[in-house]
């Protein structure tokens, strides 16, 4: 786990931008692997810290979800960190399954090709 001089409540979260949704990094703890990107609201991020399984908004389904509650690809969280505006958050998970529905251990798995990069 990481320990901080500087931790921050539920409290301290801003929720009033992007009509209360949080970009969520999701990042393994071992690896340093960036998983996927998703969303959270407060009720989502409470989720979280109490269950320690990752917790999200689908911004799509326009739900609340636990990721793996149909996949059983459960995602347990290790920490969440909350940046510096209160507004972003990362989550470090000990991923053991894959996260992308697609069966891939990372969404990250396109590349881009373009001549001029």
């Amino acid at each position: 786990m990481i320990r901080s001089s500087m931790n921050k409540s539920l409290n301290d979260v801003d929720f009033t931008k992007r009509n209360g949704l949080l970009p969520v990094v999701v990042q393994d703890k071992n690896t340093k692997d960036i998983l996927t990107l998703a969303y959270a609201n407060r009720e989502a991020l409470e989720n979280t810290i109490r269950t320690r399984n990752a917790w999200f908004w689908s911004t799509s389904r326009n739900k609340l979800w636990m990721k793996g509650e149909e996949s059983g690809n459960i995602q347990p969280v290790e920490d969440v960190l909350l940046d510096c505006d209160y507004d972003a958050l990362l989550y470090l998970v000990d991923s053991k399954t894959p996260i992308c529905h697609t069966g891939n251990r990372t969404c990250f798995h396109y590349l881009i090709k373009d001549n001029d990069m």
